[in-house]
């Protein structure tokens, strides 16, 4: 299938705009690429130290039989339910080397917060600047030095954007990604939603919502909406990054631990597979297949911010404008929660990524000439792992079996059209993602979860300078009337850019009590937030001088997704002439400690906006 103009035009346009960028990082990796391995060239106390530790026979391997080592960087922590899994990987990962003569050692452990547990808490302020704490603390484990390629184990939100601006660092090392999968279905999404809905409104106490969470979050896994850490998992398979279709697979499946020994498997390179390096296989046509599968599935706003990140960690320049470009063109393939009633266990069994990315290259809208991690390439990310014989197409290559224990086959047609669709009859012409232009910045708003009669809201606003000033406001029913609820001093330099997922239940019954309401905010929204419009990551923030400061209560303000408009109707010259407010040094200083906020003021004083990946590192 030919290529989607519109896609190979946005392709186009960002190899010339990465050109030297995306050059110099070749050209590093390059070099670090020729260098001999780290135990050859190495001093002998430098190997002596980096080995110490080795059981015997496996020090013999590396030192001696120049055996590879691999290296694991691990996100575990019991804390985070997607990451508790992850505890006893190392050890049957370790196993499997030893079959292939091979060593690993875990090179390091980075930190993983629980979004869910800090959401409309202080701690949440660290959580946008703890993707770039986790990217470091990939480079300080990877920095030994002495690894023919890694593993990364890692799930959620922040996780895998930091693991892997982490490992871009080192572009030279193959490098496979190894997720846990999803916990088994509990109460659903939408039940859930009901039960905080009614608590937002005094309907139910803490005792029934208490009981409605926990049926919801109730095991080991992500959680089961398609929020962002699920959306990471899409777009670690549309990258090729993944051994195929470990996104969805249940930490409990007896497929489970075979794919974890097959991400060993291909990292090393054993014959059946080529693994090259991440740095090659993260190119440009590889983060625009992510965008494309992004869209295609109706996945998290954050990753406009993170997967700009990312793109940047292998020199190259992607913006707003190229996913807006995208997502006129791309159809919308899957409808999960909060896009629609289905959890990713009902998407996975519906067809899942491997549907999805099949109908996308089939369509022209997804490369199919790119590296992955296994040698037959993105085509490969279109079959369903299962337990049995050897697939036919694979069972050897360059005279080696693949292991008899794992089979892929073709994922046929969607099990439920109401959750995954033929890119010939999507839900959507359009990937639901649009970007606002006007007075008060530029903006993004996901619209493929909001009512249709919903797209343009026009009505006075209400200024709020926290999202617990906004909540203080609905409980004293000062909201119940048309109003653009606008939420300032919510970007990265202000405050680490929260996300305002607290705010989804009163506005939501506001929506539901027939009032036009919308959020605009310099914030960000959960991956899991949708039905209520809202223009968020409104750049410049307001904290950086940003239109939001100059908005005064009362003012009109047009959110028109169709048009892509967002505008303050207030006349030209009066607008011009108003005052940028300051951000109060009280809620300045109030975000500056507590909870370990003080520790991270140089990023919020160093922050990228969001257009640009909120990054402390450029």
């Amino acid at each position: 299938m030919k290529l989607n103009t519109t896609v190979e035009a946005v392709t186009q346009r960002i190899i010339q705009r990465s050109g030297p960028t995306r050059s110099a990082y070749l050209a590093q990796l390059h070099d670090a690429a020729q260098r001999p391995p780290g135990a050859q060239r190495m001093g002998c106390a430098n190997v002596a130290h980096a080995f110490a530790a080795l059981p015997g026979n496996d020090k013999l391997r590396v030192v001696a039989e120049r055996a590879p080592n691999i290296g694991i960087v691990t996100a575990y922590n019991d804390m985070l339910s997607a990451h508790a899994p992850l505890q006893h990987y190392p050890d049957l990962i370790k196993a499997e080397a030893r079959q292939y003569g091979a060593t690993v050692q875990v090179a390091g452990g980075v930190p993983a917060m629980c979004d869910g547990v800090t959401q409309g808490q202080p701690g949440m302020e660290l959580s946008l600047f703890s993707r770039d704490v986790i990217a470091m603390g990939t480079a300080v484990a990877l920095s030994h030095d002495v690894f023919a390629g890694a593993l990364m184990l890692g799930v959620c939100d922040k996780i895998v954007p930091g693991l892997l601006i982490g490992a871009l660092q080192f572009g030279h090392l193959p490098t496979v990604f190894v997720p846990a999968g999803p916990m088994t279905t509990g109460l659903s999404n939408n039940e859930k939603s009901k039960v905080r809905e009614k608590a937002a409104q005094g309907l139910v106490g803490r005792t029934e919502l208490l009981a409605a969470e926990s049926a919801a979050y109730h095991g080991q896994g992500t959680c089961t909406f398609y929020g962002t850490a699920n959306s990471n998992q899409m777009l670690l398979e549309a990258m090729g990054l993944h051994v195929p279709g470990t996104a969805f697979i249940n930490p409990g499946a007896a497929v489970r631990e075979d794919l974890t020994r097959e991400a060993l498997r291909t990292v090393l390179g054993t014959p059946a597979y080529k693994c090259p390096p991440i740095g090659l296989v993260v190119d440009e046509r590889c983060i625009v297949n992510a965008m494309v599968a992004l869209l295609a599935t109706g996945g998290s706003t954050n990753h406009l911010i993170h997967w700009v990140a990312v793109a940047r960690a292998a020199g190259i320049l992607i913006d707003w404008d190229d996913f807006s470009a995208l997502s006129d063109v791309v159809p919308l393939l899957s409808r999960v929660y909060p896009n629609g009633s289905a959890d990713v266990n009902q998407f996975q069994a519906a067809g899942g990524p491997g549907y999805v990315i099949r109908e996308l290259l089939d369509a022209g809208f997804m490369h199919v000439d790119v590296l992955t991690v296994r040698a037959g390439g993105l085509r490969e990310y279109t079959r369903v792992p299962g337990l049995g014989a050897a697939h036919a197409d694979m069972a050897e290559v360059d005279g080696s079996k693949m292991p008899p224990a794992l089979m892929w086959h073709e994922v046929g047609a969607s099990k439920d059209e109401s959750i995954v669709r033929p890119a010939s009859h999507p839900f959507s012409a359009s990937g639901g993602l649009k970007l606002l232009l006007g007075n008060l910045g530029r903006s993004v708003i996901k619209v493929s979860a909001v009512p249709d009669d919903r797209h343009v809201i026009e009505a006075p606003c209400r200024v709020f300078d926290s999202q617990e000033a906004l909540q203080q406001a609905f409980k004293a029913d000062e909201l119940n009337r048309d109003v653009v609820c606008v939420v300032r001093w919510q970007g990265p330099q202000a405050n680490g850019m929260p996300e305002l997922h607290k705010l989804t239940p009163p506005l939501a019954v506001l929506q539901g009590q027939g009032f036009r309401v919308a959020l605009v905010t310099d914030g960000r929204m959960s991956g899991a937030s949708g039905k209520v419009p809202a223009a968020i990551h409104v750049s410049p923030e307001a904290a950086a001088g940003g239109p939001l400061a100059k908005v005064r209560d009362g003012d009109v303000i047009r959110l028109d997704a169709p048009a892509g408009t967002l505008q303050v109707l207030v006349a030209e010259d009066v607008w011009a002439a108003r005052e940028a407010l300051s951000m109060p040094e009280a809620l300045r200083a109030a975000n500056g400690i507590g909870m370990g906020r003080a520790l991270f003021a140089s990023m919020r004083r160093n922050a990228s906006c969001a257009e640009e990946g909120a990054c402390s590192w450029l």
